[in-house]
């Protein structure tokens, strides 16, 4: 295992370093260094940390959306109101409808199948857009009309509503049947992982102030807590749906409103903590990638995935008709939620391994949206935000 690591982060920073030098976006290369030493590739990282891939991939979303939570102010995504709701679900329920017309023309599967593409396709990733909007926000642009709070606080519960309807088409697939408690878990998951995350983040400040603790002990508690959390949800997933992920975001953000200091002060520790995260999960998305599908499908899937990209930015728009942004503010919030990343990483083998037909387009699509998107994204966000975007400071 120590080996396997030790490729993983010599690779991903070497690589990493490489791209950036080129002006583009470092996670480029860790997603190549992913490919080129995965099990399809030349095999080099060992299968032992393979095996807990999923888990370390959980891990470094646990600080991205710790990050996020401990830089985001409530009382800014007021400003833009009901756009805030309708990113969480809008831009997702748009790209899905594009994928379930478009895909059975092109691959001749059933519209149950091209809906599942969808939600495979649909979900956002917090892994490429969240360091980015935290970047943006602390260099000052777009902050007056809360644009990057608004896409980082979409992007987070744009991934429960995605996953949630995945789930449920993989049992109407797989069963030929789908029960309403399936849809309205995604209410209940929402709510309940908001207020758990209340709950969770007012404990976690009184404690913080009762008690002197150093910085480090600080980070490691509520790390611990977010853990926790995400074992809640695993072990409650039967019973009671519960987003771990959002209650973790929530447990930031009000650790934020009832003690900005110690939020900033953690906020720091876990920017050190993302070096070694940002290394894992991009390694680890490139080693899921087998690039073989992607060249035996041609052009169909990226018909697909461009199609699907484009209605997607039409749902964008529609979602923040109600903001006061100005024409290329608007233009921003469409690029910057296209990447996708660590939920097409995740999900899109489960198809294939439950036996389904339509299983290899599926993972065929899944791994372009990962090779094609979340670099394009990375780059377009990083060379458009300057220009798009007011400077507030």
């Amino acid at each position: 295992m120590l080996t396997g690591l030790a490729v993983i982060f010599l690779s991903g920073l070497f690589l990493g370093e490489i791209f950036k030098r080129f002006r583009l976006p470092s996670l480029m290369g860790m997603i190549i260094a992913g490919i080129i030493t995965g099990p399809y590739c030349l095999n080099l990282i060992d299968g032992s940390v393979l095996n807990i891939a999923a888990d370390l991939r959980q891990f470094a979303l646990v600080i991205i959306l710790s990050r996020a939570g401990l830089t985001l102010n409530i009382s800014d995504l007021k400003k833009v109101g009901l756009s805030a709701i309708l990113m969480c679900f809008v831009p997702a329920c748009f790209e899905i409808t594009a994928t379930t017309l478009i895909a059975p023309k092109i691959f001749n599967i059933s519209t149950v199948d091209a809906a599942l593409m969808g939600a495979v396709l649909g979900a956002v990733s917090p892994a490429v857009i969240v360091p980015r909007m935290i970047k943006i926000m602390e260099e000052g642009y777009g902050t007056k009309k809360s644009i990057p709070q608004l896409i980082l606080a979409g992007a987070s519960a744009d991934d429960v509503f995605v996953i949630v309807i995945f789930t449920a088409l993989l049992a109407l697939s797989t069963e030929g049947t789908v029960s309403v408690f399936s849809f309205l878990q995604i209410p209940v998951s929402i709510i309940l992982g908001i207020i758990t995350g209340i709950v969770c983040g007012i404990l976690l400040n009184e404690f913080y102030k009762r008690f002197e603790l150093r910085s480090a002990v600080k980070l490691l508690i509520m790390l611990s807590i977010s853990f926790l959390l995400v074992a809640l949800e695993n072990n409650l997933k039967e019973k009671l749906p519960l987003s771990g992920l959002l209650a973790i975001m929530a447990m930031g953000i009000t650790l934020f409103k009832l003690n900005e200091s110690t939020a900033k002060e953690l906020s720091s520790q876990y920017n050190q903590l993302w070096i070694a995260g940002e290394i894992i999960l991009f390694v680890l998305v490139g080693a899921a990638v087998d690039v073989s599908y992607a060249v035996k499908s041609g052009f169909g899937a990226v018909i697909i995935l461009i199609g699907a990209l484009l209605v997607r930015m039409t749902g964008v728009y529609a979602a923040i008709l109600p903001a006061k942004l100005d024409f290329k503010e608007r233009l921003f919030c469409m690029l910057a939620y296209t990447p996708k990343a660590t939920v097409q990483a995740a999900i899109g083998a489960i198809p294939l391994s439950m036996g389904l037909s339509c299983g290899h387009q599926i993972l065929t699509v899944a791994v372009l949206a990962i090779l094609i998107s979340a670099p394009l994204g990375a780059i377009l966000v990083d060379n458009t935000y300057k220009k798009f975007l007011h400077l507030d400071k």
